[in-house]
């Protein structure tokens, strides 16, 4: 019998935070929902309002950025792992609508000791990708 989750699991922080990502205690934030899935990648489904426009009617550059950024670290995450953004390379192939529905999905591809190579893609309702990125987060300690 198979302990792997057949259906996505919703990530939870544990704790109110104020991140623009994820903070729910953000009221200007993207306040975005991420969940794991069985392969164990994490995927939110978000629709981002005309406030984060960059030309009118498309996602602001940074705030793209900020979409695939916040997929690594959550997929980091879900694996037990707080991590910081060291480097990050984004390509944008697309144009991202604002207001339309779009799937944002982060994965790890490898991980040495406190590195963690990471990747996200941003689809559209469609399936086709509009941007993506990788990068490398470095583990860090809460106190």
């Amino acid at each position: 019998m198979s302990t792997e989750p057949t259906a996505n699991t919703p990530l939870f922080h544990g704790a109110q935070n104020h991140c623009f990502g994820c903070g729910t205690t953000n009221p200007v934030g993207l306040q975005l929902q991420f969940s794991v899935t069985p392969n164990h990648s994490v995927l939110c489904s978000a629709v981002v309002s005309d406030n984060y426009e960059g030309p009118p009617g498309y996602l602001h550059g940074g705030i793209i950025a900020t979409l695939l950024d916040e997929a690594m670290s959550k997929a980091n995450r879900a694996q037990g792992v707080t991590a910081m953004t060291r480097q990050m390379q984004v390509e944008y192939l697309r144009p991202v609508h604002s207001g339309a529905a779009i799937e944002i999905e982060g994965r790890v591809t490898r991980s040495e000791g406190r590195k963690h190579w990471t990747e996200a893609q941003i689809r559209n309702a469609e399936g086709k990708i509009l941007a993506q990125a990788t990068g490398l987060f470095i583990a860090i300690h809460i106190s």
